[in-house]
């Protein structure tokens, strides 16, 4: 009777934090019901793109910064290497857009053990505008972008952020990483934002020039192995608070191998563990598969069919996800629930890996994270 008590209850919780969950995100991530004109007087912005190699759908991502509905904003791109293949492709994309301000930018300053952060730090001091907006080079923008951005911004708004949206997914492994991306990982921030613990994402960091300034400027962002992490620090650190923008923006995938989702979610998980680990220690219990086999342990213990009930369960519980996703306009499949499954039987072992690991590669560089968070 205690093991089915304690089963019953953390079925029970976890199944109601699950539907809240999905019924917070369903909601802040809804398609926009229309495309957001630049509202009058709104503030001149520069987006800094850093650029690495080539990438899935570079051409379109990086052409999408050229396509934008706002009247005045400047484009920097960011390459640390002159020998980066990517560097045609950007001035490919200049000499067809003339009308729109941009300049590319070569030149590595090493401020931090982290690369992107070392890349992009000769775009901020460029930048010509008070608004910044820092996003990946596989970030795909809609036309109202910038106006996106700036809705979002409130009186104690340190940083506005987006979560990316794994999209055009080619093949099971893409499947697993848009399953990973967009009803785990970003359902998760939406509800840590909604209850005014936002994070920063990566993808886009939207800044007020002055607010960045007052915590060191952009050097500071080394103070962590990770950007947004040193963001989230900083801002909170300030008094602000950080926010995501509703409806996060696309990132087109393509073709993904096994090795590459797990390397990614790997690095993620380890960054997790080394910037926040009270936030990273309580992960080992997300996903269906515990609260699956407390189920089935709560069946069994009532003498009931236990495979045919826990195959009910799951189909149930990754049918809210898929109804999330539909939702949010978001990419799904016919065969999310295997998709979902996989991805929460390998949470357990992406858990331990980031609790145990110390390094990761990101783009060509080892990076080893020390105990205070900060990288080497």
């Amino acid at each position: 009777m205690t093991l089915l008590g304690i089963a019953t209850a953390f079925c029970g919780l976890t199944a109601f934090v699950h539907v809240v969950s999905v019924a917070v995100a369903a909601y802040r991530c809804r398609v926009p019901a229309r495309h957001l004109p630049p509202a009058s007087g709104t503030p001149p912005v520069t987006i800094v793109r850093p650029v690495c190699g080539i990438e899935n759908f570079v051409e379109e991502t990086l052409e999408s910064t050229f396509r934008l509905d706002y009247p005045a904003y400047e484009i920097l791109f960011c390459v640390a290497s002159p020998a980066d293949p990517v560097i045609p492709v950007v001035e490919d994309l200049m000499r067809r857009h003339p009308a729109v301000p941009a300049r590319l930018l070569i030149g590595n300053d090493p401020v931090s053990a982290n690369p992107k952060l070392n890349n992009c730090v000769k775009g901020w001091h460029a930048a010509a505008h008070d608004w910044v907006a820092i996003a990946d080079s596989n970030v795909l923008m809609p036309a109202d972008y910038l106006q996106r951005l700036l809705a979002t911004w409130r009186a104690d708004t340190g940083l506005v952020c987006a979560p990316p949206v794994g999209s055009r997914p080619d093949g099971f492994w893409a499947e697993v990483e848009c399953a990973f991306l967009n009803t785990y990982q970003a359902r998760a921030q939406y509800v840590a934002d909604t209850m005014g613990l936002g994070f920063a994402q990566g993808k886009t960091l939207f800044w007020r020039r002055d607010v960045l300034e007052a915590g060191g400027g952009l050097e500071a962002l080394g103070a962590d192995v990770a950007e947004d992490a040193a963001s989230t620090k900083l801002v909170r650190g300030l008094g602000w608070r950080v926010r995501l923008a509703d409806a996060p923006f696309e990132q087109p995938l393509g073709r993904r191998r096994a090795a590459e989702v797990w390397r990614r979610q790997s690095r993620w998980a380890r960054l997790r563990r080394a910037c926040f680990p009270l936030y990273f220690l309580p992960e080992i219990l997300t996903g269906g598969v515990f609260p699956g086999v407390a189920f089935a342990a709560a069946v069994h213990a009532l003498g009931g069919p236990v495979l045919p009930l826990l195959l009910l369960f799951w189909l149930a519980w990754y049918g809210l996800e898929m109804a999330l996703a539909r939702a949010a306009g978001w990419h799904v499949s016919r065969w999310y629930p295997l998709h979902g499954l996989l991805r929460d039987l390998m949470l357990p072992a992406l858990w331990l890996d980031g609790l145990l690991g110390q390094s990761f590669e990101w783009r060509g560089n080892e990076i080893r994270v020390a105990a205070d968070s900060r990288a080497t």
